[in-house]
């Protein structure tokens, strides 16, 4: 991928890593699984035994950088804050076959248990949220609280029809990996909150070639392999944890519904 001097994208992706930088994270690479897959994160350098720890989960989209700049921001000065890179998404890879959610979770949990890090909190957005329910199933020993935020962990195969229909496409990586601005443009419409449809062309295919243009092959693969959908019912478990806990933040207690949609 070609960078333009002249890309706003390239410069406010910066300007999102400076504030990552800014909130005492920095960019760290680890191996796993015998050095046969490679995490990208960004985390505190040392962990500070007098806060909890917190796991960023970022959804199907850009780099986390992102998707969670104000969360880091305003979490970072309470908590050890994590913020992986899913594999194939950024820097993080692997050779190892497996596409699957599943997968996507152990690695998260791997990363934590090998950089020290032994009790958190998760929280998943989007595609992330399949994730990040799915550390806290397979790994309820080492996760304290759970938030899924805009993510169909109960989500059935009419579902994904009705979402195909409405975006006029035929496969969901022909929504979610766009090829051109137009597509793009169905995208954010459909996943942005008042989504202007004046946003300039120029602008829009900056951000297709900036963004979603590294990994498309394996991205693919990875919606080939979520398990969530496959039929017309809802895969949902409970939890090892109630579905509604108190939590403090900065000295206030303040009550979490964790939502299935």
């Amino acid at each position: 991928m070609s960078v333009s001097l002249w890309s706003p994208i390239y410069w406010y992706g910066n300007y999102l890593r400076l504030c990552f930088f800014a909130a005492g994270l920095t960019s760290q690479i680890t191996n796993l699984d015998n050095g046969k897959t490679t995490i990208h994160f960004w985390g505190p350098k040392f962990i500070n035994t007098t806060k909890p720890s917190l796991v960023l989960i970022h959804g199907f989209g850009p780099v986390p950088t992102w998707q969670w700049r104000n969360q880091v921001t305003y979490f970072a000065p309470k908590f050890n804050v994590y913020v992986p890179e899913l594999i194939f998404f950024g820097q993080s890879t692997t050779q190892l076959a497996d596409r699957s959610e599943q997968f996507q979770a152990d690695t998260v949990a791997k990363l934590m248990e090998k950089i020290g890090v032994k009790k958190y909190s998760v929280v998943g957005t989007s595609y992330g949220g399949f994730v990040a329910y799915n550390v806290a199933k397979r790994w309820a020993d080492r996760v304290d609280k759970v938030v899924i935020a805009s993510s169909a962990t109960n989500m059935r195969l009419r579902d994904s029809m009705e979402l195909l229909k409405r975006a006029k496409v035929e496969k969901i990586q022909d929504l979610f990996l766009p090829t051109s601005v137009a597509r793009l443009r169905t995208l954010l419409t459909l996943t942005v909150y008042n989504f202007s449809k004046f946003v300039p062309y120029s602008l829009l295919d900056d951000m297709l070639r900036m963004l979603f243009s590294d990994n498309r092959e394996e991205k693919s693969e990875l919606f080939d392999g979520v398990t969530i959908g496959r039929d017309n019912q809802a895969h949902v478990v409970p939890l090892n944890k109630a579905s509604r806990k108190e939590c403090e933040v900065g000295g206030d207690k303040r009550s979490i519904t964790f939502t299935q949609y």
